[in-house]
């Protein structure tokens, strides 16, 4: 008799988690939850119909050039838009099917614009040297030349990828992850992390499922996933990260589908999720675990934090946990 595993996203812990967005997130998270889990007010809304307040609250980060600023990276800060904050922009008009040919290509424009001459994106520009920002995000000199980083131009190529998007700038920066990648040597996980969100979204599938096992291999070569969170000691912080910032499968893996499934066992991936779970905080959200910089980045990094886990823990829960 086969069994079946008890779901990890229960009502109760979805209930405390809206508690949490409703009393602690800012208004882009409070959308985004209404409508990825029905969390409008009224229950005669079908919220998942309508993005438009999903939109509308990430039209407040937008700038004048076609870039995302003001925060909605919560650990960069001021009016300047930057690489970075530009994969939360693609995830929240993915989630609502609103990253149109006309979304994508303004984006693209300005990615062109900052980007290096192979394509590639760097992590943030000159221009956020004013404003506040983290220690561990090193900002260029004014008048360097831009140097593309795998981190930045992964995540912002695959989302493109995946909606079949067009764009000269798109060729160019597809072309420099897939060198950065194949070049992947010494890592750390949020670099992975890029590499492997790449990876699931890669035109090329049978190249993407061979680097995908070539940097799983890595991943557990230089110890940056936590197999068993009973056993912190079995693997490695990297440089500058926080004490105790440790990546688990689930963090390569966000889905079920992703190549990254396969670098890890069920019990590896059951064991991650479950310490998932078991995070949430009294309050119904999930912590942040990078370095504390500031204490307002940190209440505006956790709704996005916690809506990323009620996501991974939902995904899980429809393909049969693990």
């Amino acid at each position: 008799m086969t069994r079946t595993r008890t779901a990890r996203l229960t009502g109760d812990r979805l209930d405390a988690a809206a508690r949490f967005l409703w009393t602690s997130g800012r208004v882009l998270e409070q959308r985004r939850f209404a409508h990825l889990f029905g969390g409008e007010s009224d229950p005669g809304d079908d919220p998942s119909s309508d993005p438009a307040g999903v939109l509308a609250a990430l039209d407040a980060h937008r700038t004048a050039d076609g870039g995302y600023a003001y925060g909605l990276e919560p650990d960069v800060r001021g009016p300047a838009a930057q690489p970075i904050a530009v994969p939360g922009a693609l995830l929240v008009l993915e989630e609502a099917g609103a990253l149109d040919d006309a979304r994508a290509r303004a984006v693209c424009d300005w990615l062109a614009g900052v980007a290096a001459p192979d394509g590639g994106v760097p992590v943030v520009l000159p221009s956020l040297r004013p404003y506040p920002h983290p220690p561990f995000v090193p900002v260029p000199e004014e008048g360097e030349p831009p140097v593309g980083a795998l981190l930045s131009t992964g995540q912002i190529v695959a989302p493109l990828l995946r909606r079949g998007i067009v764009h000269p700038w798109l060729t160019a920066a597809t072309a420099f992850c897939r060198t950065a990648v194949e070049n992947l040597r010494e890592t750390h996980p949020y670099e992975a992390g890029a590499a492997i969100r790449f990876l699931d979204a890669a035109p090329d599938t049978a190249w993407a499922r061979r680097e995908a096992a070539r940097l799983g291999a890595l991943v557990h070569e230089q110890r940056i996933v936590l197999l068993d969170p009973a056993r912190p000691e079995d693997a490695r912080v990297s440089p500058g990260y926080a004490p105790g910032e440790y990546h688990l499968p689930h963090d390569y893996a966000r889905r079920p589908d992703s190549l990254a499934r396969a670098w890890f066992t069920a019990a590896e991936l059951a064991r991650g999720l479950d310490h998932l779970a078991a995070e949430q905080q009294p309050d119904g959200g999930w912590p942040i675990h990078w370095v504390r910089w500031s204490a307002s980045t940190e209440s505006e990094a956790r709704p996005g934090v916690t809506l990323q886990a009620l996501l991974a823990l939902r995904a899980y829960d429809a393909a049969g946990g693990a």
